[in-house]
C-alpha cells in the first residue's frame, strides 16, 4: 500500500484528537494483536441470509437465550427498486444454529406503525446488543406523508425521497427476549442539532456496552446539509438504555485531513468492547487510509472519543475468497458487522450484492466470513 501522509504525522500509528474544531494527528503506540485482515478466512458459499424476493441489507447477529444465532437485518420487497430502502425497509429476524448459517427468516420485528411516529414508515440498519438482562435493538427510522411505494406505483419523486431521507432518526426497541415483544421508544435516541455539523439527520447507530460501567457508547452518522458531503460521525454516551445520550464531543470524530484531500470520509462503524478498550471497524470510502476504496479500517480507543489506527490498519476487502477456492469482487461490502463472543471477534458479516454497476443490484444478501481467533 502506498503510504499517505496526514497532517501532523504519517498514517501509521495515528491518533485523532479534536482541537478548536479541527482534527490534528499525534503518534501513539498501538497495541499489536493479530491484524484484523489476517484473521479473515474463506467464506462459505451457503452462509449468511438471503431471500430472492427481497432486497436484504445490513445485519446484526447475537446469540439468543435459546443458544441459536439470531440475525436482525433490513429487507424490503423487490416489487420496488433498491433505492426505495428509505421508504420501504423493515427490520426482520432470521435464525441459524451456527454463526455461519444459513439464516432462516422468522418474523418482521419492526413493522410500519404509522406516519405519526418518527420511525413509523421505515426501519433500517439495525444493531443489536445485550444490556444486562435486556436486548437493545438500535436502528434508524423515518416517516413521511406521501403514499408508500408499491409494485403498482413504485416511483418516488426526488422531493419525496429527500423528504424521507431528511427525517432519518436513531431509534431504539427494547425486549427481555430475542423473540420479543419489542417496546419501541417513541422518541429518537438522539436528535440533530441546528447550527452544528449534525444539523440534518441522525442515522446508522453503532452501540457498544462497557460491562465495567454499564455505560452505552453510541456513534451516529449525520451531516450539515442533508445529502451534501461529507457525511460524518458523532459520538454520545448514556448510563442507561433510555438515555439521555450526551454527546462526548461537539465536533465530529474521524475527520481526516490531507494535503491531497480534506474530505476523507469513513462511515458505518461497528464497535465492540475488547476487555479494556473499544475496538471498531469502519468503511474507508475513498481508500486513502487502507489503500482500497470501500475497504475497511481497524481502530481502537480507551474512551470512545480519541481513536487510534492500528499499525496494520486494513480490516477487510471487497475482494472475497470462497471456501470452494473461487474469488469474487464486489462493488460494495457494506454495513460490516463483527460477531464478538467472550470479547473475541469470531465472524464478519456484510451486505453485498450482484450487479454490473455500483448501486445497481440484481440481488443483495448478507454474507458471513469466519475469523481466526
Amino acid at each position: 500500500m502506498k503510504r499517505r501522509t496526514f497532517i501532523g504525522t504519517s498514517l501509521k500509528g495515528t491518533t485523532l484528537l479534536a482541537s478548536s474544531g479541527l482534527w490534528n494527528c499525534v503518534t501513539h503506540n498501538a497495541p499489536k494483536p493479530i491484524a484484523f485482515m489476517d484473521r479473515i478466512l474463506p467464506a462459505p458459499k451457503d452462509g449468511g441470509f438471503r431471500d430472492d424476493n427481497y432486497w436484504i441489507w445490513g445485519s446484526s447477529v447475537i446469540k439468543g437465550e435459546d443458544g441459536k444465532y439470531h440475525m436482525f437485518a433490513s429487507r424490503w420487497s423487490k416489487d420496488v427498486g433498491f433505492g426505495n430502502w428509505v421508504t420501504n425497509s423493515e427490520v426482520v429476524r432470521a435464525v441459524a444454529d451456527t454463526p455461519v448459517g444459513p439464516y432462516i427468516f422468522q418474523e418482521v420485528v419492526l413493522p410500519v406503525r404509522g406516519k405519526e411516529f418518527f420511525d413509523g414508515m421505515c426501519t433500517h440498519n439495525p444493531r443489536i446488543v445485550q444490556y444486562k438482562d435486556k436486548y437493545l435493538l438500535y436502528h434508524f427510522g423515518t416517516t413521511y406523508d406521501f403514499p408508500m411505494p408499491t409494485k403498482e406505483n413504485p416511483t418516488v419523486t426526488e422531493d419525496n425521497w429527500r423528504k424521507a431521507w431528511m427525517n432519518k432518526r436513531v431509534g431504539l426497541a427494547i425486549s427481555n427476549s430475542v423473540f420479543g415483544p419489542w417496546e419501541r421508544v417513541d422518541k429518537p435516541v438522539i436528535e440533530p442539532r441546528e447550527g452544528y455539523w449534525d444539523a440534518s439527520i441522525t442515522s446508522n447507530p453503532a452501540p457498544a456496552v462497557d460491562p465495567k460501567t454499564g455505560n452505552i457508547l453510541l456513534m451516529y452518522k449525520s451531516s450539515t446539509d442533508g445529502l451534501v458531503p461529507p457525511l460524518l460521525l458523532g459520538v454520545s454516551m448514556a448510563s442507561s438504555p433510555r438515555g439521555e445520550y450526551k454527546r462526548l464531543s461537539a465536533n465530529p470524530i474521524f475527520r481526516f485531513e490531507t494535503e491531497q484531500n480534506n474530505l476523507i470520509d469513513v462511515e458505518d462503524p461497528y464497535i465492540w468492547w475488547a476487555n479494556d478498550r473499544y475496538e471498531a471497524i469502519l468503511k474507508d470510502r475513498s481508500g486513502e487510509i487502507c489503500g482500497e476504496e470501500g475497504g475497511g479500517i481497524h481502530v481502537w480507543s480507551e474512551d470512545g472519543i480519541h481513536w487510534n489506527l492500528f499499525d496494520k490498519v486494513k480490516a477487510y476487502s471487497r475482494n472475497i475468497e470462497w471456501e470452494d477456492g473461487t474469488r469474487s469482487h464486489h462493488n460494495h461490502f457494506e454495513r460490516a458487522f463483527v460477531l464478538v463472543e467472550d470479547a473475541k471477534p469470531t465472524h464478519l458479516f456484510a451486505a453485498v450484492g450482484e450487479g454490473k454497476k455500483a448501486w445497481q443490484f440484481e440481488n443483495t444478501w448478507n454474507m458471513v466470513i469466519p475469523l481466526k481467533h
